[in-house]
């Protein structure tokens, strides 16, 4: 049984538990090691980050926990570092390079307003991959003519050099486009262009070297029955050496290791290698 989880959100974030409740429910499992991933703060949306003082207090936090526990769990202290973070990740003992947004053209449609939740940066606009259906759908309408596969060959642009640019151990749900893509119901998941924007992407990230998560996340909030990423991207990287990791990218206490014993043969990692400063 696979007793390590290295993502995790609390309450410094968008997590509803605090991050010594997290503790005490691995603990309770049996865990042996955990790892926090808080999300790194982004400028042009603070709604769900740490800020840059809460990123040191959340650190702070997490020392004093793996101290007061020590004997009893391992913790590790780490950062969800999404794309266009501009938070200084030195002294973290690993990262999850991770893309919430795809930056599209700021002038397209100029005279109707940004959708809800779309958020602006001078001239720069981003849209929130993960947020919800309906933003998607608006999301694609204005910037991207209404086609889909534009839409995941943005994003998927933007993941394969997620690793080059955040310098992560862990490259986060590789596939989040889909998280309500259940059953093809927003686009079709076997579009030859969908297939070449995701090959493009694994081979880039392969080329780093880092793991990829086999992320549960999305299954414990009953978004997808499966999780990221799909079968065929997992076979695709396998088949070229890529390694996983298993995650629950948990929210709340009971969502730790969330269905990872469906998955567990496919983890070639399942302890994370100590980082060397």
């Amino acid at each position: 049984m696979i007793s390590c989880d290295y993502h995790m959100h609390t309450t410094w974030c968008d997590g509803s538990a605090s991050a010594e409740d997290m503790v005490r429910a691995a603990i309770a499992r049996g865990m042996t090691e955990i790892g926090f991933s808080g999300h790194s703060h982004t400028a042009f949306d603070e709604s769900y980050c740490m800020s840059p003082a809460e990123t040191e207090n959340y650190r702070q936090e997490l020392l004093a926990l793996r101290k007061k526990y020590d004997g009893q769990i391992s913790i590790r202290i780490g950062l969800e570092m999404d794309y266009y973070s501009d938070a200084d990740p030195a002294g973290f003992d690993y990262l999850i390079g991770s893309v919430h947004y795809v930056r599209a053209l700021a002038g397209t449609c100029s005279a109707r307003p940004d959708p809800a939740g779309v958020l602006r940066d001078g001239n720069r606009v981003y849209v929130p991959v993960d947020e919800t259906p309906q933003l998607q759908r608006e999301a694609v309408e204005r910037y991207f003519g209404r086609d889909w596969i534009a839409f995941a060959e943005c994003y998927f642009d933007t993941v394969g050099g997620a690793a080059e640019k955040t310098g992560c151990d862990i490259i986060g749900h590789f596939d989040l486009i889909t998280k309500f893509n259940e059953g093809g119901v927003l686009f079709d998941e076997e579009d030859p262009r969908y297939r070449a924007a995701w090959m493009k992407a694994a081979d880039r990230a392969l080329a780093s070297g880092a793991l990829f998560e086999i992320n549960t996340g999305a299954m414990a909030k009953g978004y997808r029955s499966a999780p990221y990423p799909a079968a065929p991207i997992r076979e695709y990287i396998r088949s070229r050496g890529g390694r996983f990791i298993l995650s629950s990218d948990s929210h709340r206490t009971d969502s730790l290791c969330h269905a990872f014993d469906q998955f567990e043969e496919e983890a070639a990692v399942t302890r994370l290698p100590l980082k060397q400063w």
